[in-house]
């Protein structure tokens, strides 16, 4: 008997890991897959993610990694060039963009470190019930044994298309279309900092990480999806020289380092995120099409939230109840701004508003250090509107 199983050892699962073992709860940690290993991301944590990092004591293991600090962030649109770094969150202004092989890993063997067990390659068929109360999960080893865990508490955090919510029953509450499809990949000898680069139906992005590569990712309307991946590479390629010529003109002096991967599955939605003896966290929970690179954060986010809510009840029914209506009703509220701003992002559209409220910010060191800080979710839209942004735009 366990007090918590996580199902799911990327970010929101491994953190989650980690958190419940610093509490002194016994802990299993599962993950169908063998550790460690690569999955789709676009690997940017920001500032609120650092922070974070920082609080659980393995920021030194992801700076150790030989990830590169990521002090300066560029955006491009129209006429406007914003060029700055975000205020701080919690004293961290640096961003950082480790290879998921890398970052999972890392927080994986802090959970271990911290008296959690972890099992790789081992799958979870699905949710095990006490009446209608999730009482653990059954599962099949790497050998091939089926077996049955049980636990107090079952997290899920086994990603977008989570087979534990589908168990569980766990409902959207959320649900919008899909805005994008995203095709990236790998160049060495490239320069570069955080960079972003917009167009009507079109974005980039540039994130250094590991190794000394840079991930550059192109962005597509959703609707085009069927036509991009006709000839992925060469829409890929299109875009960012289209988009972001600099950008290209360094890429292609270096070296593209590895094949081509992308996806037209960016689902949008809020699924309800706990229920009797079940939770769900990271992109099981609430999922977003990645443009902002706000999953890994945010999965950060709901990881402490959870943690803070149960705090020292697990082991009382009744307290441990209360505690998951309270990560529920409080997860999609945290969230929610995020989200909004996001599908606003993702519809790719430049619009004169917009271009007036950048033109604005790029007036103002204050603000533009505001705007990247907003836009990485160390403060809300109506915290950057104040009244030196406001009168700006009054006066244009």
């Amino acid at each position: 008997m366990y007090d918590v199983i996580v199902v799911g050892a990327r970010v929101a699962g491994a953190s989650t890991a980690l958190r419940f073992a610093r509490a002194g709860y016994s802990v299993l940690l599962l993950d169908r897959a063998r550790f460690p290993s690569d999955t789709l991301s676009t690997h940017y944590i920001h500032q609120p993610g650092v922070a974070r990092l920082a609080r659980w004591g393995v920021l030194d293991a992801v700076r150790a990694s030989g990830c590169p600090p990521l002090e300066r962030s560029v955006y491009e649109v129209g006429d406007v060039r914003l060029d700055g770094c975000s205020a701080p969150s919690d004293g961290y202004r640096t961003a950082y963009a480790p290879r998921r092989q890398v970052l999972d890993q890392i927080l994986v063997d802090a959970a271990v470190a911290a008296g959690a067990e972890f099992r790789d390659n081992c799958s979870v068929s699905g949710p095990l019930f006490e009446g209608d109360r999730v009482a653990g999960v059954l599962c099949r080893t790497a050998g091939g044994t089926r077996t049955r865990e049980r636990a107090r508490l079952v997290v899920g955090a086994d990603g977008m298309r989570s087979a534990f919510a589908r168990g569980v029953g766990a409902e959207f509450t959320v649900h919008d279309p899909l805005q994008t499809c995203i095709y990236y990949t790998y160049w060495q000898g490239l320069r570069a900092d955080f960079e972003l680069y917009e167009r009507p139906g079109r974005w980039i992005g540039a994130i250094p990480t590991n190794d000394g590569a840079t991930l550059i990712a192109a962005y597509f309307p959703q609707a085009e999806f069927r036509r991009v991946r006709g000839d992925a590479l060469s829409h890929y390629l299109e875009n960012i020289r289209t988009t972001a010529p600099d950008l290209y003109g360094r890429a292609v002096a270096g070296e593209r380092v590895e094949r081509l991967r992308g996806t037209g599955d960016q689902q949008n939605f809020f699924r309800r995120a706990s229920g009797p003896g079940w939770a769900l966290v990271g992109d099981a929970a609430h999922h977003k099409d990645s443009i902002t690179a706000r999953g890994i954060s945010d999965a950060f986010l709901q990881t402490d939230l959870l943690a803070d809510c149960v705090g020292e009840g697990l082991h009382d029914p009744a307290r441990l109840d209360e505690a998951l209506r309270r990560y529920a009703d409080r997860h999609q509220e945290e969230l929610f701004e995020g989200y909004r701003n996001t599908l606003f992002v993702s519809r790719l559209e430049v619009t004169p508003e917009r271009l007036a409220m950048l033109r604005a910010v790029r007036t103002s060191a204050s603000l533009t250090s505001r705007y990247f800080a907003a836009a990485a979710g160390g403060m809300s839209t109506d915290e950057l509107y104040d009244d030196e942004l406001l009168d700006l735009l009054a006066a244009a």
